[in-house]
C-alpha cells in the first residue's frame, strides 16, 4: 500500500494524517506516478485551513510534484513508462506517494533538471513566469516591487526580472533575507519592519513610482502597495498570506493614478494545455541557460509535513521547500 497525508477536516497542522492509501489503474487519460519530491507552496495552507476549500473530505493537499510514469491509460500518447515528469496545479492531490494523474496535466523534466528542483520550481517557477512575461510584461528598464522576496517565487522572479534588465526592489523581513535576495538580482531588498518601505520606493524611483507591484502578502499591504505605484501602474495581487483584502473603493484606483488592479492565478494561465507547456518550456530554459536558479533550500519528509506547514507559516523558509515521500 501506498501512504499519503489526508484531511479529514480543516485547521491547524495537526490535521494532517499519513496514512495508507489505495491507488487503482489508470483509467482513459490517466497517469500512474510515483512520487519522488513535493513540492510546498503557500496555496496548501490555504487549502488545509479551509480558505481555498479542497471539496469533500476526505481530501488529499498538494498542487505541485515530481516523478516517474508507473503505468498510463488508454489514450495516452505522449507518456511512456520510465518518463520523469513534473506538474503542478489542479487536481490536487500532491501529498503522497504515488498519485492518478491527468495526462494532460504532466510535463517532462528535461534530464538537466533534477526532480527535487521540478518539484520546488514548477509551481512558484511558472508563477513568476506568467507574473512577469503575461499579467505585466516586464521590459527592460522597468522598475518592479515583489513582496516577499526572498520567498519561492520572489528569488526565482527576482533573478528573472534582473535577468529581463529591470531594477529590482523587494520587501523582506529580516537582513539574512535582505542578503539572499540581493545575491538573487534584488537590486533594493527593504526591510518592511524596520523602514518605511512606500517611502524607500518613492526615494528610489525619484518619486515616480514602480510600473508594477506584484503583492502576495494581501491585507498588510494591499494599501501601501498602491501608494508604491506610478500613474498607470499595475497592482498583481496574487496571494493574501497575512490574510484577504478587504472591501474598498474602486475609485481609490482613480484618485491613486488611475492604477490598474487584477487578482491572477496560475490555474487560469495555464488551464489549456498550450499555455501550460508553452510556460514550462520558457521555465525550462531561464534555468538551463543559468539565468535562473532553483535552489532547495529546505526538505522534510512527506510524513513530516504538519512541521513543514508551521516553519512556512511562522516565515522560517526561503526559497524552494520539497517534501520527500
Amino acid at each position: 500500500m501506498s501512504k499519503a497525508i489526508r484531511l479529514y477536516e480543516t485547521g491547524g497542522p495537526e490535521v494532517m494524517c499519513w496514512e495508507e492509501v489505495k491507488i487503482g489503474k489508470p483509467g482513459p487519460g490517466e497517469v500512474h506516478l510515483r512520487q519522488t519530491a513535493v513540492g510546498l507552496n503557500f496555496i496548501d495552507i490555504y487549502h488545509r485551513t479551509g480558505l481555498y476549500p479542497l471539496g469533500e473530505l476526505p481530501a488529499t493537499p498538494g498542487m505541485e510534484a515530481a516523478g516517474t510514469v508507473v503505468a498510463t491509460g488508454e489514450g495516452v500518447d505522449d507518456f511512456s513508462p520510465g518518463d520523469r515528469v513534473a506538474y503542478a496545479g489542479l487536481p490536487p492531490g500532491a501529498y503522497a506517494e504515488e498519485r492518478l494523474m491527468p495526462a494532460h496535466r504532466l510535463v517532462k523534466i528535461p534530464d538537466a533538471i533534477s526532480d527535487q528542483q521540478a518539484a520546488g520550481m514548477m509551481l512558484q517557477g511558472m508563477t513568476a513566469q506568467y507574473l512577469l512575461r503575461r499579467t505585466f510584461h516586464v521590459k527592460k528598464g522597468d522598475t518592479v516591487l515583489f513582496h516577499a522576496a526572498a520567498g519561492g517565487v520572489g528569488l526565482i522572479a527576482c533573478q528573472w526580472a534582473k535577468h529581463i534588465g529591470a531594477t529590482v526592489i523587494g520587501t523582506v523581513g529580516s537582513r539574512e533575507k535582505a542578503e539572499l535576495a540581493k545575491a538573487h538580482g534584488c537590486d533594493y531588498p527593504l526591510l518592511y519592519r524596520e523602514e518605511d518601505w512606500v517611502a524607500r520606493v518613492r526615494e528610489i524611483t525619484a518619486d515616480e513610482g514602480v510600473a508594477v507591484v506584484y503583492d502576495s502578502v494581501g491585507r498588510d499591504t494591499f494599501i501601501k502597495s498602491l501608494d508604491c505605484l506610478r500613474p498607470l501602474g499595475m497592482l498583481v495581487s496574487f496571494g493574501q498570506a497575512s490574510g484577504p483584502v478587504g472591501p474598498f473603493d474602486p475609485g481609490l484606483l482613480a484618485a491613486k493614478g488611475s492604477l490598474f488592479l487584477t487578482r491572477p492565478t496560475l490555474m487560469t494561465y495555464t488551464a489549456r494545455r498550450d499555455d501550460l507547456l508553452a510556460s514550462a518550456a520558457e521555465l525550462f530554459e531561464v534555468v538551463q541557460s543559468g539565468a535562473v536558479k532553483i535552489e532547495v533550500k529546505q526538505t522534510y519528509p512527506l510524513s513530516e509535513a504538519a512541521q513543514a506547514h508551521r516553519d512556512l507559516e511562522a516565515r522560517k523558509t526561503t526559497g524552494s521547500t520539497v517534501l520527500i515521500p
